[in-house]
């Protein structure tokens, strides 16, 4: 019986039997961590084999996962330019605190 390190539902990928995202998996992956570091660090509720499972599944489906990261990252991101063309004024206020607060460091 082949094990199942990664499902499908609530339309996102997460690691089998937990409420941590296939998403968080593999971007520290890509990002250089290795599986202990991200057990270690980033997920200690997760095992080791649920990690490297993860990893596995993640570049056996690469194309299918990868589509759906980059479709993820637009998603964010209208959002993001919707919130802040909604939100005008207050996005201006702390861009302008932003600024005062780095002039005041220098």
């Amino acid at each position: 019986m082949e094990k199942q390190y990664v499902e499908f539902h609530d339309e996102g990928y997460w690691v089998a039997g937990t409420r941590v995202s296939l998403d968080s998996v593999v971007y520290s992956f890509l990002d250089g961590f290795s599986p202990e570091t991200i057990m270690t660090d980033c997920f200690p509720t997760l095992t080791l084999e649920q990690i490297y499972g993860a990893i596995t599944y993640y570049l056996g489906h690469r194309v299918e996962i990868d589509a759906y990261l980059k479709q993820g990252e637009a998603e964010f991101e209208a959002f993001r330019e919707a919130n802040h063309r909604a939100n005008a004024k207050m996005v201006e206020k702390l861009q302008a605190a932003r600024r005062q607060k780095l002039l005041a460091k220098e």
